[in-house]
């Protein structure tokens, strides 16, 4: 509970609060007291969603209506920690299961704030929940918090060592093994692509590989890209694009965290993850643009542009997770600008070579109010790739279609007949919104984990 941000297990004297819809605010209202029905009347509230009125009484402030929207979506809950005053709140009336599971994510997601370095101006409200509150809601926000420290995390406190010691003290806890090969014996161990991203770097690249679960269980294998800081190489960014590069590592943070939430939940698979944990840096032995390198499924790849770094590392990552043969294969990466331009920021691309799997994670994303939209693996761009020295190019000579092509590039590396599934996402707020503030953000992560629970639940 100390994780979980604007929850308490052990009130003193909460204040009541009320969730009602517009629709409905007429029929509740009929039923308070003349005074408190004369004041919202004064107020000429009506419960829209998003707003919240404090209710009077004789010793001050005695309890709240809060308008929401649909009762099963978090976000319509979110903005109340802070809109309320601070203290200790407890629902009162009828809201189902479901729809308090709802509340409590929602809840927490709207009273998340990062504090490692500085304590917020003032606390939210804190939602009195009883010890039976569901367990698999509050995992599911810990995991949720999880991304969001994260990628919020300067990378010179979240470089490759930082990004393995949170996977190490993950694998700990739940049993997990764990191998992680870093600096130059990426290079005797054939994963030629992740050191050549990662060489110019005073800290050195690495693959965290994890390992969970009953062996012969399904396999469900996740990768990250782990590009703890993007400065984009030689191909360096102008400063707005470089500023928040710390957050160039979100695949990775969704990637840990929902093998974490994986573990938490015990869902009945065998669970590989692998986190390719490396710093885009500039230094003499910088990756060059020009330059053909090889990667660990032997295809020679030319360096279109070293800011087109995250696909470099992810195929010798996803080459080694095809090895295992995983009934699935599902990758995180913050990959390109261009899927922002073609969805905006909250809607994360999905491409997928199943449309079994890419229908389940679609229809688990609308289930849980966390929607994500497939994009076509248009195989004709592939000749925006072509290389005359190598087997292909990591860019594009083309700026059209940028987000397929970068996937399109990944799926050389997967092996025909393995299920796979790519979600470029962006894993930011750019602004504050209530449940988003600006920063970090787990935006895949519920949907991801939905679709896999009901295939894994056991």
């Amino acid at each position: 509970m100390n994780n979980l941000p604007g929850l308490t297990r052990n009130p003193q004297h909460p204040l009541p609060f009320h969730c009602v819809r517009g629709e409905e605010f007429d029929a509740w209202r009929k039923l308070q007291l003349p005074a408190i029905g004369q004041w919202l009347d004064a107020q000429k509230y009506t419960a829209s969603s998003g707003t919240l009125m404090l209710l009077p009484g004789n010793n001050g402030i005695e309890g709240a209506v809060i308008g929401i929207g649909n009762r099963l979506d978090p976000f319509t809950y979110s903005h109340a920690p802070y809109a309320l005053p601070p203290g200790e709140w407890k629902l009162v009336g009828e809201l189902d299961a479901a729809a308090r599971h709802a509340l409590v994510l929602g809840w927490g997601l709207g009273s998340y704030r990062f504090r490692r370095y500085k304590r917020p101006l003032r606390e939210p409200a804190m939602l009195a929940i009883d010890n039976g509150a569901d367990a698999e809601t509050l995992d599911v926000l810990a995991a949720c918090v999880r991304v969001r420290d994260l990628i919020n995390t300067p990378t010179e406190d979240m470089g490759p060592d930082e990004m393995e010691s949170v996977t190490r003290d993950i694998a700990k806890q739940y049993g997990a093994e764990i191998e992680v090969i870093s600096g130059d014996d990426l290079i005797t161990q054939n994963y030629p692509a992740i050191h050549a991203v990662g060489r110019a770097s005073h800290r050195a690249p690495r693959l965290i590989h994890l390992e969970w679960g009953d062996v012969d269980a399904p396999r469900v294998s996740l990768v990250g890209k782990g590009v703890c800081f993007d400065t984009g190489g030689l191909n360096i960014k102008a400063s707005a694009g470089m500023r928040n590069m710390k957050k160039d590592m979100g695949g990775a943070a969704h990637a840990i965290a929902l093998a974490e939430l994986i573990m938490a939940r015990g869902l009945k698979v065998r669970l590989s993850l692998f986190v390719a944990a490396v710093e885009n840096a500039i230094g003499p032995n910088a990756l060059r643009p020009g330059e053909v390198i090889a990667t660990r499924k032997g295809v020679s790849v030319e360096i279109d542009n070293t800011d087109a770094e995250g696909r470099l590392v992810l195929c010798d990552a996803l080459v080694r997770a095809s090895e295992d043969r995983p009934e699935l294969l599902l990758d995180f990466a913050t990959l390109t600008g261009a899927a922002r331009i073609a969805l905006g920021p909250d809607l994360p691309a999905l491409y997928a070579n199943d449309d079994a799997l890419a229908n389940d994670w679609l229809d688990a994303g609308q289930q849980v109010f966390e929607p994500l939209w497939r994009m076509p693996l248009w195989r004709p761009y592939l000749r925006y790739l072509t290389s005359n020295i190598a087997d292909i190019a990591n860019g594009s000579s083309s700026p059209m279609a940028g987000s397929v092509t970068a996937a399109l590039y990944l799926e050389r590396f997967v092996p025909e007949g393995q299920k796979w599934a790519h979600v470029d996402v962006y894993s930011w707020n750019d602004n504050d919104r209530p449940g988003r503030p600006a920063g970090g953000e787990a935006q895949c992560l519920r949907s991801a984990f939905a679709m896999l629970k009901a295939r894994y639940a056991g």
